[in-house]
């Protein structure tokens, strides 16, 4: 059975999407449903990484066109063809949407946002009630007017007791209200106080927290990053550039709720963590068998991702040569954290503090209705478009497939009664960090029960634990 992180992204998609081309319709004729079932077909079979996996995606499978539409025509939409017949089971990630307008603005870390970052866990782990925690607010936004803090629950949005069933749902709309609610003797209960909360389009810029804490040991750079989002590069590169002004001998990148994002702004950032690896392998590519190997015979070198000495704009990478660093991890930390983390470890000393990561080590990119499906040329007629994973990455020692996630050396989980404040020292993650630094063992009062995370925020997002390929090869 599919995933159900397919159908909640396909729910929120269609709701964020609008009516194709509004402006267009009355001077170019709509595509027909078949012909974007046909646009949908042909990209899974040029590009998608597990087409062997799905007969009906064989060169061979149809004899001639109208076998195919046949077949097309079985499936009530676009969204049930993709999801019900064209993608693999074992697949979670790839996606389909209605509207890739939406999608593009993702891609510059353009979203709909009320600034309150959050997590849904249930009140016990067989209750059908469940609770939202906030894990921290964004500048600027609705959230942080109204005075909502890392730390604070609520378990009701519009009077409506939250559930496993209805979360979702409910924390859709652009304006709703929580009620805020504590824990008292390890049971939740509302406090009877409300904050309504206005969702506007909003650019996250992804370097959370970066900041140079003084300890005994030494300056000790410390960068919560929560999404590989190449429009932020720089920001990225300057706050690199602050941890080499102020001399720091230890990094600890904080990747506990980064679910990923560009391929290239990950290998940008390992070349910031160190800069003695210019040229040489940071990750590999291996693609479906026609496109791995065609690649393998015209154009070897495409398949190898090599560290960088430039980010996107141009500027040279500030880069601190260092041969050891730290990261925090959780299981929401997934495809570029992932991505980054593994690819590092042929190179320096990687130490994790936290917990598993998600396990996703497949890219994907968005394939346009247009002859080579570029952006360029893209069909008028309609706004669909395709995610689908195209290639699995590997590091320079060929190890990917990490199927339950990248595993931590010091476990270390978040407790919503104990989350502290991000950034500073005493937080419990942060903190067996900078423990293991120093040299010493976290303290044992520390816990190693994982929450059960039963949705997030960022779930909202059409990139959500997403690694994409801004420029792929194609044919």
């Amino acid at each position: 059975m599919k995933s159900t992180t397919n159908l909640l992204l396909l729910c929120c998609l269609l709701l964020l999407s609008n009516s194709c081309y509004d402006d267009l319709d009355d001077v170019i004729r709509p595509a027909s449903e078949l012909e974007i079932k046909n646009f949908i077909w042909r990209a899974m079979n040029d590009m998608y990484l597990y087409k062997a996996d799905v007969p009906e995606l064989a060169d061979d499978h149809f004899e001639n066109q109208d076998e195919l539409n046949e077949f097309l025509e079985s499936f009530a939409s676009p969204e049930e063809l993709f999801y019900r017949g064209l993608v693999a089971d074992h697949d979670e990630f790839s996606f389909l949407v209605s509207d890739y307008r939406a999608l593009e603005r993702s891609f510059d870390g353009l979203n709909l946002s009320n600034g309150m970052q959050y997590g849904i866990i249930p009140y016990t782990t067989n209750s059908e009630e469940v609770v939202g925690y906030v894990r921290y607010v964004l500048p600027n936004t609705s959230a942080e007017e109204k005075g909502i803090e890392r730390g604070d629950l609520f378990n009701t949005v519009d009077g409506v007791q939250l559930t496993r069933e209805n979360y979702f749902r409910l924390l859709q709309p652009a304006t709703y209200t929580i009620g805020l609610a504590e824990v008292r003797d390890e049971q939740v209960v509302s406090t009877g106080e409300t904050v309504t909360l206005q969702k506007e389009e909003y650019s996250t810029n992804p370097v959370y927290i970066a900041k140079t804490l003084t300890t005994e040991n030494g300056k000790v750079g410390y960068l919560m990053y929560n999404g590989f989002t190449s429009s932020f590069d720089a920001v990225l590169n300057n706050a690199f550039a602050m941890f080499k002004a102020e001399g720091i001998s230890d990094l600890i990148v904080d990747l506990r709720y980064n679910s990923g994002g560009s391929v290239e702004t990950a290998n940008d950032l390992a070349s910031m963590i160190t800069g003695q690896f210019a040229g040489e392998i940071f990750s590999k590519e291996q693609w479906n068998e026609d496109y791995q190997t065609l690649l393998e015979t015209t154009a070897p070198e495409s398949l190898i991702n090599r560290f960088n000495s430039n980010i996107g704009t141009g500027a040279a990478i500030n880069s601190l040569g260092l041969s050891k660093v730290y990261f925090i991890t959780t299981l929401r930390t997934a495809s570029a954290s992932e991505l980054l983390i593994n690819s590092l470890k042929p190179y320096i000393e990687v130490i994790q503090v936290g917990e598993n990561t998600t396990g996703k080590f497949q890219a994907s990119t968005t394939l346009y209705d247009s002859p080579n499906f570029r952006r360029n040329g893209a069909n008028l007629s309609h706004t669909y478009a395709v995610q689908p994973l195209i290639y699995k990455t590997l590091n320079a020692n060929n190890v990917s497939d990490y199927v339950n996630g990248l595993e931590p050396d010091v476990e270390i989980s978040e407790n919503i009664q104990t989350l502290g404040i991000l950034g500073d020292p005493q937080e419990p993650l942060l903190a067996a960090a900078l423990a293991v630094i120093s040299g010493t063992n976290p303290p044992l009062n520390y816990s190693k029960q994982k929450m059960q995370v039963l949705g997030e925020s960022q779930m909202y997002d059409p990139l959500y634990q997403k690694m994409y390929s801004e420029e792929p090869l194609l044919k």
